[in-house]
């Protein structure tokens, strides 16, 4: 069993990580002090091909299989938390439901400029009433002529702010509960669609998120994604490949924090010595490093369950609900280490602890993760 990536993704991991660490981390407190990611920072990040990763190359993108997307996830992980989290939201379930549903006239409309970084793309189904109960979702589609009236409205959306489309899950059939739900194609320059003021959250600063609004929007028919009614399972079916891109994401942020841990362990001297010659220190690195070693097990696993077309909703959840703890663990083993200069903002180790605590919430939190595998291993004979 080799568990060595191919030469061709060490190669892109190596590029990507010293755009993220030299390039990205350079504008960090840019994007910090703003809030928004540098116009620049989008055009290279196009160039490298991040904004396509998973669009085929006949639309302008790389075409990555699940194991090369998410080897560039983990290397993308290593720098600003923001920057990474509005790529992700773009280059996973922004854009995943429109190659694997899309009919070819869609795909041609909209995967080039996707690709190109021109056309920033996310994904909207949390509602007020409905976070972890996605079935629970109350915007409505109703067909009129050759388009389909929505009303409703989406909260906390990834990239809401600079989208150019969102992928959007409605209820089209109430009489059938969670299997009357369809998805959407939803420019929001369209009639009746309006985007709120920009979320202020804690951490993630320059991955924008806002309330989306339908006020009887009119969306063309031809902008059903995939089946009218593909039902619950198969809208959420969107966001199970993108948590294996976030224990991805979490495996890099935790590498970095190591990486920053180790460097100033052996530079900080205190009575003495280095602490890195203090056990207890040495401790807190070695539950860093047994925690990015299992995350980075677990991610690598499920990728190669995906692009071998394995089922692995289980998995999927076990990969997300376990890297994104242990970055929890990490984050916080990081600042103890670093001390008063990790409780700084001028220090990496402060953005880090605040950026990654929404991991272990978006695209289903620890408990719903833990509710799926349970309700998995249940169900087996």
């Amino acid at each position: 069993m080799d568990f060595t990536l191919p030469a061709d993704l060490r190669e892109m991991q190596t590029h990507i990580r010293a755009f993220a660490l030299n390039v990205v981390e350079a504008r960090a407190h840019e994007i910090e002090a703003t809030n928004q990611v540098p116009p620049e920072l989008i055009r290279q990040a196009a160039e490298l091909g991040l904004f396509g990763l998973s669009i085929p190359e006949e639309y302008g993108g790389v075409g990555l299989g699940m194991l090369g997307r998410c080897a560039v996830y983990e290397a993308l992980g290593q720098g600003h938390m923001g920057f990474g989290g509005m790529v992700s939201a773009h280059a996973s379930i922004g854009t995943s439901g429109l190659v694997k549903l899309g009919t070819p006239e869609q795909k041609a409309k909209y995967l080039p400029r996707m690709a190109a970084g021109e056309c920033i793309a996310g994904f909207a189904i949390t509602e007020p009433s409905s976070g972890s109960d996605a079935a629970n979702i109350r915007t409505r589609a109703e067909k009129k002529g050759d388009t389909y009236i929505l009303n409703g409205t989406k909260h906390y959306i990834s990239n809401a702010p600079i989208a150019g489309i969102l992928t959007v899950i409605a209820i089209t059939d109430p009489a059938k509960g969670s299997k009357g739900m369809s998805a959407f194609l939803v420019e929001p320059s369209m009639p009746g669609v309006s985007v709120g003021k920009i979320d202020e959250k804690m951490g993630q600063k320059g991955a924008l998120s806002a309330e989306v609004v339908f006020d009887n929007a009119e969306i063309p028919a031809e902008n059903l994604l995939g089946p009218l009614d593909l039902g619950y399972r198969e809208a959420l079916g969107i966001l199970t490949n993108g948590r294996v891109g976030i224990a991805a994401r979490s495996t890099g942020a935790m590498q970095r924090l190591l990486d920053l841990s180790v460097a100033h362990a052996k530079g900080r001297e205190q009575f003495g010595a280095p602490i890195s010659t203090f056990q207890a220190v040495q401790f807190m690195l070695a539950e860093m490093e047994v925690d990015i070693q299992t995350s980075r097990l677990l991610w690598q696993k499920v990728a190669w369950m995906v692009d071998a077309g394995q089922d692995v909703r289980r998995m999927a959840s076990v990969a997300k609900y376990h890297a994104t703890e242990a970055l929890s663990r990490v984050a916080d083993k990081a600042v103890q280490v670093a001390g008063g200069v990790g409780y700084m903002k001028d220090a990496p180790f402060e953005r880090f602890y605040r950026d990654q605590r929404l991991l272990r919430i978006y695209e289903g939190t620890s408990e719903i993760q833990k509710l799926i595998i349970a309700g998995d291993l249940l169900r087996e004979k």
